[in-house]
């Protein structure tokens, strides 16, 4: 028997200010076994107001938008929830990639990206992993590298703030890493915590980011 998670459908909110491909995208995820939209949003004011009021499970966020554009939106929304997961989907793949992942978006595809793509990008974001094509992760890492020191700094995380960083790289949230390590959800939030400060990070995005730099994990 199927648990009520797997019957529940995963909600996406989609914020496109073009109409025609907003309702193609739209059209799409609506097809797509599991998927559900529950709103749309035509430019960056909308998408935080959305996000608040629909507490939708994924947020597919274009970048070039008018009145606020996808980075402030992102921005807003993962102040507002860091338990927010946000999917870029843009034509750009220069500075804006670095900026949307520091801002703590989870992917970032490129319009060119298959249907396929899309929906299996749309999947591993709602399961908290990184959804990222190797060629934009190899370009986010090397930005994200520009002006810091090559030493490793890992040795300033405890053995168990590793291993919870370790969980956190892989996608897990705070309730898997509590039953995989047998701990508390409050003291792995505390983990996460004390991560992000040690570390000089903003969210867990930069968290998974900083493990793959440093050989902490893999992308799949």
């Amino acid at each position: 028997m199927k648990s009520e998670t797997e019957n529940r459908l995963i909600k996406v909110l989609v914020v496109e200010d073009h109409l025609v491909v907003r309702e193609g995208l739209c059209a799409l995820i609506n097809s797509s076994p599991g998927l559900n939209v529950i709103g749309e949003a035509a430019d960056g004011n909308e998408a935080v107001t959305k996000a608040r009021l629909l507490n939708p499970d994924v947020i597919l966020m274009d970048l070039v938008m008018p009145r606020k554009d996808g980075i402030q939106a992102i921005r807003e929304i993962m102040r507002e929830n860091p338990e927010a997961r946000v999917l870029v989907l843009s034509s750009y793949s220069g500075e804006n990639i670095i900026q949307a992942v520091m801002a703590g978006a989870l992917g970032y595809l490129l319009k060119e990206s298959s249907s396929r793509e899309l929906i299996d990008a749309i999947m591993d974001v709602y399961h908290g992993k990184l959804a990222l094509h190797p060629i934009l992760t190899r370009r986010i890492l090397r930005g994200y590298n520009q002006g810091e020191s090559d030493t490793k700094v890992e040795h300033q995380l405890s053995d168990r703030e590793e291993d919870v960083l370790k969980l956190l790289a892989k996608g897990l949230s705070n309730q898997n890493i509590a039953s995989e390590l047998c701990l508390s959800e409050h003291t792995v939030a505390k983990h996460i915590g004390s991560i992000l400060s040690k570390l000089n990070l903003e969210n867990r995005t930069q968290a998974a980011l900083y493990a793959l730099r440093v050989g902490l994990a893999k992308l799949d």
